[in-house]
């Protein structure tokens, strides 16, 4: 057989001549390109029974039947397979079947299986389909069912050779399982007749010979086909460099999902130039993918947009948005093998009310025109062991299975989104381990079987770690302070974060994947914070002009005890200065307005703040 098959196909060849029980597990619900011209075509898509019925045809076999629990022996490939089975166990053949049952009182199908790997009349290939499916435990086997498994046992070691036109061919027992487990483990370990076989999803190499070999024109209607192939007869590297990226975006497809793609891709009439764009109809149920039509140009502004909403994080936003430009010109991940990673994966570090959030929003709203796509996971609430069902829904059987998770839920109605986990340190290990396979594969399977894509988004992840730390009596101790120039606060949050993940998680590999685009946000600083009141001013005074018509200006007095009083508070950063704002200057005057009945159409000039009174007041009069 060729280099160019499977591997569990290359490992069929070797074993098959020397094993007589041949156990396949893995991604055995698939449909497989045959790989070699024998007894059908090379390239034919087939079903794993139909491809092994075939094989075992090009391998000399004379009699293949199958069986499962439903419908007994058959062979709907080659109803003459049959027959001549029936004939080798002294069976009767009713409408193509041999009707007989696995387990319980009178149940002989193992033994005609036991009796027709001893013979040595015909080579003979018996082929148990959906074999997890005969018991329900493998662990609490009813009688019949060890007898039965027992038969099969006797079979492997039973096993004859027969003489054949193409050589001496071993009889032989195949059983396509889920999972190995799925059967007693008495049956395979220590057994020296067994070998077990993993189908894995297609390799980069079979996906190649699907897209690069003969089936390659029928991804396209035909006259789409034999007009566009024209442009590339002399183009073979711009045809090639289609068919890898292709092959790039395909990873961890198994063949069922390619299959669909080609017959998509022809449904919908895609071009060659554009067959790619048939992924994100398949996994989007869209054609046309924003990040391909995000304004560049415009998207050359974005950090003086930046700078207008997010105050004095110039360093923390020029490294997120060196992030984005490399997704938005399609770089992001080049330095690595799969092409299905997320878009970007941030970790924004440093204190509380500095702009993490609101950077993420304002991301949102830059590359998706609407701050509602930066869709927010406040990770403290997933701080339980099985808080991973939660967020990515419960198995069959368990309470909420129908409601899915709420990620991956989100992730579907949402594909194009920026995910926001809010202080990733508070979610519990388990779910750690499955942000672990969304940050390398771009991928994740919910509750109900559907596989979720995060190929399209963007991770940010938020921390405070780093801002304290805990001295030998275990108090908590401030690790960095305003005081502290950022060059110093930059260096001490990001060894904290490298600590906390491994050394007290243990768990390196989370921080491996995130890279070197953790970034820190500085503290709020006096001149920032000034910046920052005067524009949370202008917007009360603006919403009041609006709405009522109330014009309402500060005098200098008045402005001057809210900055010292900010000042006083800038370890909270951003929100300690809305908190000033709301005490000292949004309740007083809500009171004021009200008491004095002014609730439209005025024009008052607050000329100072007595905050040392209880309730804080405001003394005003007309401008």
């Amino acid at each position: 057989m060729e280099n160019l098959a499977a591997k569990w196909h290359r490992e069929l060849d070797i074993f098959h001549k020397i094993k007589p029980l041949i156990i396949i597990e893995g991604n055995i619900l698939d449909v497989y390109q045959y790989p070699i011209d024998g007894s059908v075509y090379k390239g034919s898509i087939l079903s794993l029974t139909e491809y092994l019925h075939y094989y075992f045809k090009d391998c000399g076999y004379e009699t293949i039947a199958l069986y499962d629990s439903m419908n007994g022996f058959y062979n709907n490939n080659e109803n003459k397979h049959i027959e001549k089975f029936a004939e080798l166990v002294e069976a009767n053949v009713d409408d193509g079947r041999i009707k007989c049952d696995f387990k319980g009182r009178g149940a002989n199908a193992t033994t005609y299986i036991k009796n027709v790997l001893s013979q040595n009349k015909s080579a003979t290939a018996v082929i148990m389909n959906l074999a997890s499916r005969y018991i329900i435990s493998p662990d609490n086997l009813q009688q019949s069912e060890v007898d039965s498994f027992t038969n099969l046992l006797l079979a492997s070691m039973n096993g004859k050779e027969v003489k054949t036109e193409k050589g001496l061919v071993k009889n032989i027992l195949v059983m396509i399982v889920n999972k190995i487990n799925d059967l007693p483990a008495w049956l395979y370990i220590n057994n020296p007749n067994v070998k077990t076989l993993t189908i894995d999803t297609p390799t980069k190499n079979e996906r190649e010979q699907l897209i690069k070999g003969d089936n390659f024109p029928t991804f396209f209607k035909r006259d789409i086909y034999n007009e566009d192939i024209k442009h590339y007869e002399d183009k073979k590297g711009e045809l090639e460099k289609i068919q890898d990226k292709f092959i790039a975006l395909t990873e961890g497809f198994c063949f069922t999902e390619l299959n669909g793609l080609r017959k998509l891709c022809k449904n919908e009439g895609i071009h060659i130039s554009n067959m790619s764009d048939v992924i994100d109809l398949y996994k989007y149920g869209i054609k046309d993918n924003p990040w391909n039509s995000l304004d560049l140009y415009k998207f050359k502004n974005a950090e003086e947009d930046f700078r207008k909403r997010v105050k004095g994080q110039d360093e923390a936003i020029i490294k997120v948005l060196d992030v984005i430009k490399r997704a938005a010109i399609g770089m992001s991940g080049l330095q690595h093998s799969s092409h299905s990673k997320p878009k970007g994966i941030l970790f924004f570090a440093g204190p509380t009310g500095t702009g993490k959030t609101e950077t993420a929003k304002t991301l949102a709203e830059k590359l998706f025109g609407d701050e509602k796509y930066c869709i927010r996971f406040d990770m403290s609430e997933y701080s339980q062991s099985h808080s991973d069902q939660k967020l990515l829904g419960a198995p069959p059987g368990y309470v909420g299975y129908e409601s899915g998770g709420q990620l991956t839920n989100a992730v579907k109605n949402n594909p194009f989104s920026i995910l926001l986990f809010d202080e990733i340190e508070k979610a519990h290990p388990s779910i750690l381990d499955k942000f672990l396979q969304i940050l390398e594969d771009g991928r994740m399977t919910d509750g109900q079987g559907n596989t979720v894509y995060f190929s399209e988004t963007i991770i940010i992840f938020t921390s405070n770690l780093g801002i304290y730390t805990k001295d030998e009596l275990g108090e908590r101790r401030p690790n960095v302070t305003s005081n502290m120039n950022y060059e110093d606060i930059q260096k001490k949050v990001k060894g904290s974060i490298g600590n906390y993940f491994k050394l007290e998680l243990g768990r390196p590999e989370i921080l491996n994947r995130i890279g070197e685009n953790i970034v820190v946000f500085d503290y709020i600083r006096s001149n920032v914070a000034e910046q920052i009141l005067d524009s949370q001013i202008n917007k009360i005074f603006k919403t009041l002009l609006m709405d009522k018509n109330i014009d309402v200006k500060l005098t200098d007095d008045a402005r001057n005890v809210l900055l010292r009083k900010v000042n006083e508070n800038l370890d909270n950063g951003g929100r300690g200065i809305g908190n000033v704002v709301e005490s000292l200057l949004i309740n007083p005057l809500s009171r004021y307005l009200f008491d004095n009945m002014i609730l439209n159409n005025a024009n008052i000039l607050i000329k100072n703040i007595n905050f040392n009174k209880r309730p804080v007041t405001i003394e005003c009069g007309e401008d």
